[in-house]
């Protein structure tokens, strides 16, 4: 059971908040290697995208590298990092790339034994 002083501990916000930043200079990057890193290695990892359902790390790792490199940079409003105990946060965010409307992205994070790992994500266009 969570308890209100483990909610959004500060040290585990700031360990969250260093991966999430991690995740977007690689996804702005297209360093797909450091992508791959920071999704956890399993048949049970999920990615849900604007046009595309992508069940288990291989589907994903396929994903990215077939995707165009290009105009992948995007500007982050409303970023929002809640941490549950030690071990579990989400992350919230709206995005803004150039030509395209305007997006948000939510991802699970759990403490692995390798670090933080994004164990479900969501990308989605805003109507």
């Amino acid at each position: 059971m969570i308890h209100a002083d483990d909610i959004n501990r500060p040290e585990v916000l700031a360990e969250v908040g260093a991966a999430f930043a991690r995740y977007e200079k690689a996804l702005a990057a297209n360093d797909v290697a450091v992508l791959d890193e920071l999704f956890w290695d399993s048949p049970f990892t999920l990615r849900y995208g604007t046009g595309e359902n992508l069940y288990g790390i291989d589907a994903i790792r396929a994903f990215r590298q077939a995707r165009n490199p290009a105009g992948l940079e995007r500007t982050l409003q409303h970023t929002m990092i809640t941490s549950f105990g030690p071990d579990f946060a989400t992350a919230n965010t709206e995005f803004q790339r150039a030509g395209q409307p305007a997006g948000r992205q939510s991802q699970t994070w759990v403490r692995m034994a390798q670090g933080w790992r994004v164990v479900a994500a969501h990308v989605s266009f805003a109507r």
